[in-house]
């Protein structure tokens, strides 16, 4: 009998070994709303994909510039999926007392869209170089007219000079935009918080899951 155990072990452990191989591996870089609906995808992609988030809020453009190279390290990700633009748009003051000194009355903006165009150029070329991974653009969320530190109609400006950088390198693009605005009405923190509820985050993560799904499967 033992002489038959071994090999039965090897080739589950074979089988093991080649089921975990087969497995897609998915980046996530992002801010706090990414953080909000990668549970969501993750639960998702059980069993057909790792899905991984970047460390902590991937915040703005500029920490995306110096991180980007630490974020993806030497792993073989199938799929990078990346989004800025609540950050970069928000506008901030040092004597603001609230949250991130957010103040778009008295505050300077984070980057111009036109700074924000050349940062996420730079971007996409610098993870080309170290990642052969197919790349995805998730579009900046619904911005409330109320929001202390941002400008709700500067969401779609953002967006479309992020839609031309992606165009320009062959990016895909999951605009999520016009949904968010739905869901935020339904299940957002407010009409002066950018965040979402449990539920929203859910909605938010199937529009992330179905468009990585038909890259992917």
């Amino acid at each position: 009998m033992k002489r038959f155990l071994i090999p039965i072990l090897l080739l589950i452990s074979i089988g093991l070994s080649s089921f975990i191989w087969k497995q897609k591996k998915i980046l996530i870089i992002g801010d706090s709303i990414s953080m909000g609906y990668t549970p969501y995808v993750w639960k998702s992609f059980q069993g057909k994909a790792l899905v991984t988030h970047n460390p902590g809020n991937g915040q703005h453009t500029g920490t995306g510039l110096e991180k980007i190279e630490e974020w993806i390290g030497d792993e073989d990700w199938d799929l990078i999926q990346i989004n800025w633009g609540l950050w970069d748009l928000a506008y901030r003051h040092p004597d603001s007392k609230v949250y991130g000194n957010r103040d778009k009355v008295n505050g300077k903006i984070t980057f111009t869209v036109e700074e924000y165009a050349a940062n996420l150029d730079r971007l996409i070329t610098k993870i080309k170089k170290i990642s052969d991974a197919k790349l995805v653009f998730v579009t900046t969320t619904y911005v409330p007219l109320q929001e202390v530190g941002r400008v709700s109609s500067d969401v779609e400006i953002y967006n479309s000079a992020a839609k031309e950088v992606m165009k320009r390198h062959g990016v895909l693009v999951n605009d999520i935009y016009t949904a968010s605005v739905d869901i935020h009405k339904e299940h957002g923190q407010g009409n002066a918080d950018v965040h979402y509820s449990e539920k929203g985050y859910t909605e938010l993560g199937k529009l992330v899951v179905a468009f990585l799904s038909d890259q992917l499967f």
